[in-house]
Parts: structure tokens; sequence; C-alpha cells
């Protein structure tokens, strides 16, 4: 075994969970998913496919049918063009999208920026290719967490192979500004840097916009920029559990990624493909109803933590998740694990994020009932006026 996977540290948001594998009582809210089951009718999609036997190979870059549709969506939520079919890869999941995206772009011994905090197997596929990382911190202030533009600049210099980011982001739910993505792609042009943009939080925002979700870079990419772009079905239309991502690449990057797919999984499954495509055509059904709730949902967690003296947070403009801090404790992945055995309250530790988030906590929101979101803070406030630090 390559003593460098040896050495890979294992998700401390397992770690959390691993500790309350023998109770019953737990409210979980530390992975990234809702606990809402996929629509009926995109469910269906995969049950008629099933029974017409649909169960072999497909293409390696996905269903035809099934990337013009993205292709479309894409186009029409972007208002561009030049996102045709020829730029779309379907992958088995959003993760696998990203693991891919690193094996086509990432060698041995070469340079790596990331922005942190950030969902830590980003920088685990950078890390198992062979690539020296180099974070840039995002910056806390009054909870809200920052860019610093001109240190990520300051990052970015020749020698960079790649830059990594998250936005709206996982698990700090910072989002990039338009200005902000016009400075770093007229940036990374002129170093000849390649971006890797996870944007699977794209819908997940709740901000006003022309488009009803976050700035992307392909809102103001040109066709033939060193840009790929990493979308999932998993989060705007609750298929976590189906594993079905997209990527969006320049055309001439296509057929290498078609190879790679190849040797990692070959395909994503007929059958979940079909549903994808039913997704993607009434996505107006199913996302903003998803959002709607979601933002209720963030509105109703964010606002009791905000009333529990010592935490820290700012409402996030994009994702699933709040991101606080409880002054006095500074150990999250100690808290967490003592929140869950003593309480029954699952959040993920921010240590699992990166170090300088090492005191603060994630907690998702994506919850089918706000009642468990009320509960959980009640869970919180009892576990508080016992170990209470003020």
């Amino acid at each position: 075994m390559r003593s460098l996977i040896e050495n890979l540290e294992e998700s401390k948001i397992r770690e959390v969970a691993n500790a309350a594998m023998d109770k019953t009582d737990v409210l979980a809210f530390w992975f990234g998913e809702s606990d809402e089951v996929t629509p009926e009718f995109i469910r269906r999609a995969a049950v008629e496919s099933l029974e017409r036997g649909e169960t072999f190979y497909t293409h390696n870059l996905g269903l035809p049918e099934l990337r013009q549709c993205i292709a479309n969506e894409m186009s029409k939520r972007h208002g561009v063009a030049s996102v045709g079919m020829g730029r779309v890869a379907v992958t088995t999941g959003g993760v696998s999208a990203l693991m891919i995206a690193a094996q086509a772009l990432v060698s041995p011994g070469d340079e790596v920026v990331v922005i942190s905090p950030l969902w830590p197997n980003l920088c685990a596929q950078a890390t198992i290719m062979g690539a020296h990382l180099k974070h840039v911190s995002l910056s806390p202030r009054a909870g809200l967490w920052e860019l610093d533009m001109d240190k990520l600049i300051a990052a970015l210099t020749s020698s960079v192979k790649l830059l990594i980011l998250n936005a709206p982001n996982n698990p700090t739910g910072w989002t990039l500004t338009r200005r902000e993505q016009e400075t770093i792609l007229k940036h990374c042009r002129e170093k000849g840097i390649w971006i890797l943009a996870d944007e699977v939080y794209e819908n997940l925002y709740y901000e006003k916009t022309e488009n009803g979700c976050a700035p992307s870079f392909l809102d103001i990419c040109d066709p033939n920029d060193k840009l790929i772009v990493v979308h999932s079905f998993s989060k705007s239309f609750l298929m976590t559990g189906w594993r079905l991502g997209w990527m969006v690449v320049p055309e001439y990057a296509l057929n290498s990624i078609g190879k790679l797919i190849e040797f990692n999984t070959s395909c994503a499954s007929l059958f979940t493909q079909r549903a994808g495509v039913v997704a993607i055509q009434r996505c107006d059904e199913v996302t903003p109803r998803v959002v709607s709730h979601l933002k209720l949902c963030r509105d109703t967690l964010c606002s009791s933590l905000g009333k529990i003296q010592g935490i820290e947070l700012a409402s996030p403009r994009g994702g699933m998740y709040a991101f606080f801090k409880i002054n006095g404790y500074k150990d999250s992945l100690d808290v967490a694990k003592r929140l869950v055995l003593d309480v029954g309250l699952g959040i993920a530790p921010g240590e699992a994020f990166a170090p300088e988030s090492r005191d603060w906590f994630r907690w998702c929101f994506a919850s089918k009932d706000p009642l468990r979101l009320t509960q959980g803070i009640g869970r919180l406030n009892e576990w508080l006026e016992t170990n209470s630090r003020f």
C-alpha cells in the first residue's frame, strides 16, 4: 500500500458519527444531505427503466439524452450558448467528477492552491495525486467568512497548476461575488492556471439573482478557458444516494475525461441516468421548492442559534449549513463527540474542514421537518447549561 494513502486522514465527521453507533435517539445533522426522499416521479423513472431491462453499460460520457438536457439547462441558467453537449460528461456522483478532474490535471509534485475551510475530499483528491497543497484561508468577521483577494492572487504564481474552490462553500456558506470571479479568472488566464470549481450548491442560494442561482464561472468564461465546473444531482434534486453528477469542461478535454471515466467506473448506471433526465426536465417542480424550504430551515436554525449566549455565526448566503463558533470551546472534535454521547446531538466538527476552523461547528439544516432543528437547539442548550464556560 502506498504510504501516502496509508497516511491520509480519516473523516472526522465519520469519527463523530461512529461515536454514536450504539445510540438510538440521535438527532443527526452531521452529513450533507436532506432527510427528505427523492421525489416520486424521479424514482418512478428509474423503476420503469429497470422494468424495461435497462441494466447494461452505456456510453462513458453518459446518455446523449441526459447530456443534452444538462447542456440545455446550463445554457439557460447561465445565459450562454457555448455549453453544448460536447462539453458535458456525466459521472457517478459529483465526488467522482472531482476525483476525475484531479486525475486529469494533477501530476506528482504539482502546486495546487485551495481556498479553505473546505470539504476535505477536495484536498484529499489532490493529495492522492501527489500534489503539494497551498491553503488560502477565508477569514471570519462576525461569523461571516470572507476572501482576502490580495492574499489569493499572491498565492497564484506561475508555478501553480490548479486552483480548487467551492462556492457556495461547504462548510461556511461563503459565496464568490461576480467581481471576485472576474478577478480570479483573469489572473488564472494570465498565469495559465486551471480552475476546478465545485458548484454543486449553485442552486441552493438565498439571495435574489436574475437566474435564481449563485454566481458561476460559466456566466463569464470563454469555452476554451482552463476551467472545469462540477455539479451534482445530490443536493438540489434530493438525490444523494443515486450517485449522479456531471462536469462541464472545455470541448478539447472531453475525450480525455471519457478515458478516465472508463478507467474509474466505466459509466453511470443507465436507470439512474433515466431518473436524471426526468429530474432535469422537471427541475422547476423540485428545486424551487427545495430552496424555499431550505431557506425556512436556515432562518429557523440561525435565528435560534443567534439567541444562545457565546455563539458566533452569520446566516449563510448559500449551501445547506450553519457554520458557527461557541466561544470558550476550542476543540470542536472533542465537543462534537461529547454532544452526541451526552445529549444525542450530532453535528460536524469544524476541525474536519481546516485547522483554522478547529473551534467551529457545522450544522446541516436540510431537514424535512424544521421541528427537528428546534429539538436539536434544545439539546444544545441542555448541554451548554451543564457545561457552561461563561
